[in-house]
């Protein structure tokens, strides 16, 4: 068994990266790769970029390169729920494009043509061991649910509630569905994991940095948490 990590965040990642034994670092497609052992499971650790290409180039490298056998991806998310807080996290039930439309050629919203999904379900037991280790890192600001991605920094209200009527997603971001995509063109087990760094109703708000500092904190101990468990299967 062989752990990918995908990290949004580079203060995350090194904070993984720094915790790992035994590591070399190989450089693919612009992006440094950073293999060894985290938590006693081999792992490999990789800030892919911001967007879908670069997501989704980054899980084929790990999975060409690496032999990874398994995939969790965190990094950060603005909410779509009234019910989740700044530093909440959310664990990914499933994952789909809010911004793939070609329904004009009779295809459903969020559907890539020549698919037979249109969402991306993520790995039943990756998702119980990130809910476990999200609910001992910050015990009751944990959901599980979907998670809606595109190539959009979505910050207002009237786009955020188009794309609540699309997908009913609990959060939007834009990395999860590329990497939940090549994961699943690839038949490799995944989970998304996003810290939220604003609220739906934009009632409330954070220094930046303060958050990106907790919201690394939660994500790589979360991160950990399911290595350890992965370890024992």
């Amino acid at each position: 068994m062989k752990l990918g990590i995908i990290g949004a965040m580079k203060i995350e990642v090194e904070a993984l990266k720094n915790n790992m034994e035994s590591k070399t670092v190989v450089t693919r497609a612009g992006m440094e790769f950073c293999d060894g052992i985290l938590e006693g499971l081999p792992t490999v650790v990789v800030q892919c970029g911001v967007g879908k290409v670069n997501a989704a180039m980054c899980v084929q490298v790990l999975c060409d390169c690496f032999g990874v056998t398994h995939l969790l991806n965190t990094g950060i998310a603005g909410s779509l729920s009234n019910e989740l807080d700044i530093g909440d996290l959310v664990i990914s039930k499933d994952v789909m494009y809010h911004d793939f439309d070609c329904v004009g050629f009779g295809y459903a919203y969020g559907q890539v043509p020549g698919m037979d999904v249109i969402t991306f379900s993520g790995d039943q037991t990756m998702m119980d061991y990130a809910l476990a280790a999200a609910e001992a890192v910050n015990p009751g600001h944990s959901k599980v649910g979907r998670i809606a991605t595109g190539d959009q920094f979505v910050c207002d209200k009237e786009r955020k509630n188009a794309i609540i009527e699309r997908t009913q997603a609990l959060c939007t971001e834009m990395e999860g569905g590329a990497i939940a995509h090549a994961a699943y063109r690839n038949g490799i087990p995944f989970v998304i994991l996003r810290a939220i760094s604003d609220k739906a109703d934009d009632s409330a708000e954070m220094d930046y940095p303060a958050f990106e500092a907790i919201a690394a904190n939660r994500c790589a101990a979360v991160a950990q948490r399911v290595a350890q468990k992965l370890r024992g299967i």
